[in-house]
């Protein structure tokens, strides 16, 4: 995918809109430019699905998801997720997550420290 580096997990898209000062720093970090970054769909599912989004949250969503890449999940990433499950317990959001980022070698921007531990392994 032409200038994507970054795969966005969840929590760090929650915590940039909330402001939430280690996912900014995690964002600095890495150098993130929203430009160069992509999600998965398994993200968006987990951003607008949750019961008690206001319509202002559910507008900062989709503004900012509108300024990165989706990535679909598609059969390379269901067949990596299901790998990535069988050699270690992940849940099965984390898993498809992964696989995404695993499958497109995308660098996955996560606050979750066993998530990124089980990538690190990986990698």
């Amino acid at each position: 995918m032409n200038g994507i580096k970054y795969l966005l997990d969840t929590n760090t898209v929650i915590g940039l809109l909330n402001g939430y000062a280690p996912a900014i720093a995690l964002a600095k970090d890495c150098g993130l430019s929203l430009d160069e970054a992509a999600f998965s769909s398994i993200t968006r599912i987990e951003l607008l699905g949750y019961p008690d989004l206001t319509k202002q949250e559910e507008s900062a969503i989709q503004a900012f998801l509108g300024t990165c890449h989706r990535f679909p999940v598609d059969k390379q990433v269901d067949d990596e997720a299901i790998r990535l499950r069988r050699a270690d317990p992940i849940k099965l959001p984390d898993a498809i997550i992964c696989a995404t980022a695993i499958v497109h070698r995308l660098r996955l921007i996560t606050l979750d420290k066993d998530m990124q531990r089980k990538m690190n392994k990986i990698e």
